[in-house]
């Protein structure tokens, strides 16, 4: 399969860069597009619509550290990133409409191999959710 616009959840945490490294080695052998996704799930869904820091930096939900952090996470990309999606809430309850309203046709995300995770796993929860393929990407811990 051929992608054409690839989605990056992104923690903001430097396991971030695995997933990043995927999604710019898929994105060369495509010709795809990349953009990130960042939700802050620590305090629910104070914000329900996702900004997207490519277009606006107007009272963006996160604080000026966290924006400072995914704007390195873009230049380390060393590719154009499309979309800068940021938000608040679940990932997973998001997806749906994110993905049709950009055209996302795979989704990047990282499970990390550690006791909560095996407990409680976030990436169930896309994989559910998910109208598109998803690589998952297992991050050491």
């Amino acid at each position: 399969m051929k992608y054409s616009h690839i989605l990056v959840a992104i923690e903001l945490s430097e396991d971030s860069k695995v997933l990043i490294d995927r999604a710019v080695f898929l994105a060369d052998q495509f010709n795809a597009k990349v953009s990130f996704i960042h939700i802050d799930g620590s305090h629910g869904e104070i914000y329900p619509e996702l900004i997207d820091l490519q277009q606006s930096y107007e009272n963006p939900p996160i604080n000026k550290h966290a924006l400072e952090q995914i704007q390195a996470f873009v230049d380390y990309a060393q590719v154009p990133i499309t979309h800068n999606l940021i938000g608040t809430g679940a990932l997973s309850e998001k997806l749906q409409a994110t993905i049709t309203d950009n055209g996302f046709d795979l989704l990047i995300a990282g499970h990390h191999h550690d006791f909560w995770s095996s407990i409680v796993s976030y990436s169930k929860n896309l994989i559910d959710k998910s109208p598109i393929d998803i690589l998952v990407v297992p991050i050491e811990s």
